[in-house]
């Protein structure tokens, strides 16, 4: 089998670099296709791209003019949610996953992990983009089956997980600085303002993906 590609009963990973070689890289072909839930037929590839790339690409399909960390390109810009359709052809192509590999690394250095772990996280959020889930729109079904396939995965946490608890964090720590802040701000004038306002969000075409930030990480901010 060539480098950088791995299939299962079901489905086909290639992982390549933006010039479109192939990359040797069987923890992520090999594992995501082991992972992948089992509706998921056909071919996916997964590029592993630069900073500059992946901020063009997001700046294009999605408006927004910085690197973010994945963002997913689905064969049919409006896959089914509730099944993969039956193949008409063998091996069908779901999709592009492209994967900014500084801010991959960024990233698994801020968690703690190594890059193929954060290359995992990435991957498995992006797969499920290119499935038809979406986290924005789908009452939490996206967060559920991400949860169920890391751990499947042996991943710590998944990417809207940690997302969630980033928001949590700066919530919670913006409430404490508010109270302190409230009660410094009465001794000295006798009230405070305390304002929160939450980053907006934009909404891509076909481009799925999670833009990464300090604390507010807001999907689709870019995609899966």
């Amino acid at each position: 089998m060539p480098a950088g590609e791995q299939r299962s009963r079901g489905l086909r990973v290639l992982v390549a670099d933006q010039k479109g070689r192939r990359v040797p890289a069987p923890g992520v072909a090999r594992w995501l296709a082991r992972v992948a839930p089992a509706r998921a037929r056909g071919v996916v590839s997964v590029a592993l791209v630069s900073d500059a790339t992946l901020r063009a690409l997001n700046r294009d399909f999605r408006g927004v003019d910085r690197a973010t960390d994945v963002l997913s390109f689905a064969l049919n810009p409006e896959p089914r949610r509730s099944s993969n359709p039956k193949p008409r052809i063998p091996n069908p192509f779901l999709g592009d996953i492209v994967i900014a590999r500084g801010v991959a690394r960024r990233q698994a250095a801020s968690a703690g992990h190594s890059e193929l772990t954060e290359l995992r996280v990435l991957a498995l959020h992006g797969l499920l983009h290119l499935l038809g889930y979406d986290h924005e729109r789908d009452a939490g079904r996206m967060a559920a089956a991400e949860r169920r396939l890391r751990r499947k995965g042996g991943l710590r946490e998944g990417l809207i997980e940690r997302a969630s608890n980033r928001r949590r964090s700066g919530l919670e720590a913006f409430a404490r600085d508010g109270r302190r802040h409230q009660a410094i701000s009465a001794r000295a004038r006798g009230d405070a303002l305390i304002s929160i306002c939450p980053s907006a969000t934009a909404r891509g075409h076909r481009a799925r993906g999670w833009g990464p930030a300090p604390v507010n990480v807001g999907p689709r901010a870019g995609k899966q």
